[in-house]
């Protein structure tokens, strides 16, 4: 068998490797027909490859946090519909080109469920940018300066999904209110954006400042969103508290 081993490692076929080494070891596999073990071996060869597929979106994506949609906490006072939140997790909305908003007051897991949400769109095959709004047009100002400003923005424009958390901070300026315009607008057609803030939308033009480019931004944003208000106490707060009790 050796020759074949060393086959599948030159052919790169590690979950074919890993399935034949344990046929080999399982005296039970022996009754297996030729088909059902040549089965076994293509099967575990292709959910390899969709794990390594899996785990290369998910360390690209860059996510905070690592819980699943499944296992999120929409009990207490959240605000959040349970039937709403298991429709989005299958991820259609992502499959039609729309977006969800986000918002509600610090510390009542957005940024989690944005996460959450941004997780199961990975392990439905899809791409994923995840950055907070400070971050993302720290990057965008970057690549002005050494001139990859065009590149960066063609590699957000690529991903299934782009989430900006946190955003409204900070009022933008002309360089930012710009930079928001044409991600949206790349996206504008046929890709998703998850937006996250802790001011509700009748409070973004204010933010975004400029009326015009304000009104272009969140025409091609809003009316094609799912809109999530969470509501309660701070989690982190409710965390510190019951560390101090545990302390």
């Amino acid at each position: 068998m050796q020759p074949t081993i060393d086959g599948l490692k030159a052919l790169k076929l590690f979950g074919m490797l890993t399935a034949l080494e344990s046929q080999l070891q399982a005296p039970d596999s022996k009754a297996l027909s030729f088909e059902e073990r040549l089965g076994l071996l293509v099967d575990t060869e292709l959910t390899t490859r969709e794990d390594r597929k899996l785990q290369m979106r998910l360390r690209l994506a860059k996510l905070p946090q690592n819980g699943s949609i499944e296992n999120f906490d929409t009990r207490g006072t959240r605000g959040i519909d349970r039937a709403q939140l298991l429709a989005l997790a299958t991820s259609d909305w992502i499959r039609r080109g729309q977006n969800i908003i986000i918002d509600g007051p610090t510390g009542v897991g957005k940024s989690h469920l944005a996460s959450a949400l941004s997780h199961k769109a990975c392990r439905d095959g899809f791409s994923v940018h995840f950055d907070r709004a400070p971050r993302l047009f720290q990057k965008l100002s970057i690549a002005r300066a050494d001139g990859s400003y065009s590149k960066t923005l063609t590699t957000i424009a690529r991903k299934h999904l782009l989430v900006i958390d946190d955003f409204g901070l900070f009022p933008l300026d002309a360089e930012q209110r710009q930079d928001l315009l044409e991600m949206i607008e790349d996206r504008s057609a046929s890709l998703s954006t998850i937006i996250t803030s802790q001011f509700e939308i009748d409070h973004w033009h204010q933010i975004i400042g400029e009326p015009t480019i304000a009104d272009a931004i969140l025409d091609r944003v809003v009316h094609n969103s799912h809109k999530l208000h969470l509501s309660g106490p701070s989690r982190r707060k409710e965390k510190a508290a019951q560390m101090k009790l545990a302390g």
